[in-house]
């Protein structure tokens, strides 16, 4: 993996680090969006350490595609990586009772909090004062929702890991994710993550004609 000649000089000038001690614990969802959200914090003299908790990427392949490629980012950069376990079952009985929620709906919610809840704890059992989330970058994802789960996540610690809310939308980081993400070559995956995601994202293609997504020939 190699990273364009310009990486590191990030289009949003104006990011103030959430305290004085420079370092935050950043929920990585995956290399793409966690590209643009790295570069600012770096540019601005902001440690991340990426935090890869995602029991809802299903199946195993997938997760492990979206994991492998991170850590080839996070060796690229030099920047700390944790790994936590695999653990899907607790994912779909966090959801149960929402397999049929559209996208933006109660199911994400809760998947959210989930991530969150295991960020913050983490967060707080290891020094850090704030977490964040590349969730917030995505533009298919409800911020409001991402923001109450990184809030809630912030209270069940006493507020002793807090919950660093930023739009990290704006200031011309989706651009420069979208175009991170074709100078680095990414892999780019074709669903949020989730085996429901990925059942409904199957039915709009069937509808429309277009291959179906499928891990058979792996």
């Amino acid at each position: 993996m190699r990273l364009p000649e310009d990486y590191g000089d990030s289009p949003k000038k104006n990011l103030v680090a959430p305290s004085d001690r420079q370092h935050v614990l950043m929920h990585c969802c995956c290399a793409p969006c966690s590209s643009a959200m790295i570069e600012a914090c770096l540019f601005h003299g902001i440690q991340p350490t990426i935090f890869f908790y995602n029991p809802n990427i299903h199946p195993e392949k997938e997760y492990l595609k979206r994991k492998n490629e991170i850590i080839k980012f996070a060796l690229v950069l030099g920047v700390d990586f944790v790994d936590m376990d695999y653990d899907p079952k607790t994912w779909f009985k966090a959801t149960k009772g929402y397999e049929h929620e559209p996208e933006r709906g109660k199911r994400c919610l809760h998947c959210f909090q989930l991530r969150m809840e295991k960020t913050a704890n983490y967060a707080k059992e290891h020094g850090f004062t704030h977490f964040t989330t590349t969730l917030a970058s995505s533009r298919w994802k409800d911020i409001n929702q991402i923001r109450e789960a990184g809030l809630l996540a912030t209270l069940q610690t006493g507020n002793v890991a807090q919950y660093w809310d930023q739009d990290w939308r704006k200031g011309g980081l989706s651009a420069r994710k979208d175009s991170l993400l074709k100078q680095i070559g990414f892999y780019n995956q074709q669903y949020c993550g989730c085996a429901y995601s990925l059942r409904d994202s199957n039915k709009w293609r069937k509808a429309k004609g277009r291959p179906l997504i499928s891990f058979e020939d792996e």
